[in-house]
């Protein structure tokens, strides 16, 4: 019977005579330099990762579509949301923050809530967490934020004498670490968690109308978290564990979906409000903003190739359409520039080339060369202005989006105190208010064993005095009574 198995070749398509022997001189001889597919084998396999990314590094994803449910042409000129029952492809990349490839999926951290729309006018990335809230305000602390959650350079070990230290000299931070330290910080799994832009962004109407926006997706299997013993002990039977289950769940065809929902603030609010509402450190109150319904977002294909597919996947907060743009919302703007940024390092400046990157439409633009091209333009010229017939950008049919929200000299300066912006007040109220008694106590424990090990006095005591106090009097003493600073826990 003949083989009808394809015959190997080298990545030139010339067919090679072995999977399994060098050649070489003799058959106890050395091998020879010019078995060139046994070189090109060895070349090939030694390049076979790109840089992991900075952060968000361990995740997974899935394949789907989005779905508008409402009519939200009052608010938007995006043509993927201009018809009830018009679907759009999405990729959506979940993912934690600081830990490494190979990190369990289930240890205590923000999780990253990341989703490509593949529209008719291009991509658009919304690239959030499952968190409404983030750490810091202000793009220049990032980089000093993430450094904090990372390894340390003189031990290669985590640090969380170096995370308290970060949070506790940075106040805006108290929100975000009180939601981290709740359960909410050890999702049961990515489909049973909620997903945010966090950031504020801006909707404008074929009317020309301008409004701001946050993004929540709500998970239509409910939310359900892991506690703290119970994440620890799914890192001990599965670190992939997250990974597996959207995976299998797909396989399943039980299909993860999310109910898509927008709270809008008319643009003449945000001067007046009570708090800065580009501040991604606070939520806008829903007895303000709440949430309108738009649409549902559903996965319901696995990749085919998790490299290509996912760890290529290359999610830019700069990737806006029209009828969506940027806010005053400083980590946005910083934003914008870091996501590409990343992308051109990992994966070259023809990253959107890739066909997990590609948009549906026809790229058209002045851009040559670099690594990894395959896309060109023939003979079109590759300057503007051009006398023959090159692209050209029309600044009335796609004005860059803008806002103005007050006249004011180009500075260096923190945000503009609002009446209510104290960085405690929202926190205090989610202890005091939202959470059950299971939730606070849980909440304690967590913060306790997290900041009671491995954390220099007096950061504890900051943490007590500055941090947790403030929040809120009797989680600031609960805080004190397990980690062993009596004195200050009453």
């Amino acid at each position: 019977m003949t083989d009808q198995r394809p015959i190997t070749t080298t990545d030139a398509g010339a067919p090679v005579a072995s999977d399994e022997h060098s050649l070489t001189v003799g058959a106890g001889g050395p091998n020879l330099l010019q078995d060139t597919y046994l070189l090109e084998k060895l070349a090939h396999f030694v390049r076979e990762r790109v840089p992991d990314r900075v952060y968000h590094v361990k995740g997974g994803g899935a394949f789907g579509y989005f779905e508008v449910t409402q009519d939200v042409t009052p608010w938007t000129k995006a043509a993927f949301l201009n018809k009830v029952g018009k679907r759009t492809p999405v990729l959506a990349r979940l993912s934690t923050v600081a830990g490494e490839e190979g990190y369990a999926d289930t240890d205590r951290d923000v999780r990253g809530f990341a989703v490509k729309f593949y529209t008719e006018e291009g991509n658009y990335d919304m690239v959030g967490n499952n968190t409404p809230v983030f750490f810091v305000r202000d793009p220049m602390k990032f980089p000093d934020f993430i450094h904090s959650q990372e390894r340390m350079p003189d031990s290669g070990l985590r640090s969380n004498n170096a995370q308290w230290d970060f949070w506790t000299l940075s106040p805006e931070s108290a929100h975000q670490v009180t939601v981290l330290m709740s359960d909410r910080g050890t999702p049961r799994t990515w489909r049973h968690m909620n997903g945010y832009s966090s950031d504020t962004y801006m909707w404008q109407n074929a009317a020309g109308e301008r409004f701001w926006v946050k993004y929540h997706f709500k998970t239509e299997q409910g939310i359900q978290n892991m506690t703290d013993a119970e994440a620890k002990a799914m890192r001990a039977e599965d670190l992939d564990f997250h990974r597996r289950d959207l995976r299998d769940s797909i396989l399943r065809r039980e299909h993860p979906a999310w109910r898509v929902e927008m709270q809008i603030m008319p643009v003449a609010d945000a001067a007046g409000y009570r708090f800065n509402p580009f501040d991604i450190t606070k939520v806008w109150p829903h007895r303000d903003y709440p949430t309108i319904p738009i649409g549902r977002m559903v996965l319901n294909r696995n990749p085919e190739n998790f490299f290509a597919e996912i760890v290529q996947a290359a999610f830019d907060v700069a990737n806006m359409v029209p009828g969506i743009g940027p806010s005053p919302d400083r980590m946005v703007l910083g934003r914008m520039f870091a996501y590409g940024d990343s992308n051109r390092y990992r994966t070259g400046p023809n990253y959107a080339q890739l066909p997990v990157n590609r948009p549906l439409n026809e790229a058209h633009n002045y851009n040559k060369d670099g690594p990894m091209r395959y896309h060109h333009n023939g003979n079109q010229a590759v300057y503007a202005p051009n006398s023959y017939g090159g692209p050209a950008g029309d600044p009335r049919r796609f004005a860059d989006p803008s806002w103005t929200v007050e006249g004011a000299e180009i500075m260096r300066a923190a945000y503009e105190a609002h009446p209510e912006d104290d960085d405690f007040i929202q926190p205090g109220r989610l202890y005091r208010d939202v959470m059950t008694p299971a939730d606070r106590d849980h909440l304690v424990t967590n913060i306790a064993a997290h900041l009671g090990t491995d954390v220099e006095r007096f950061i504890q005591e900051r943490a007590v005095r500055d941090y947790w106090a403030k929040v809120d009097p009797d989680l600031g003493a609960r805080v004190a009574e397990q980690i062993g600073l009596a004195a200050m826990s009453r």
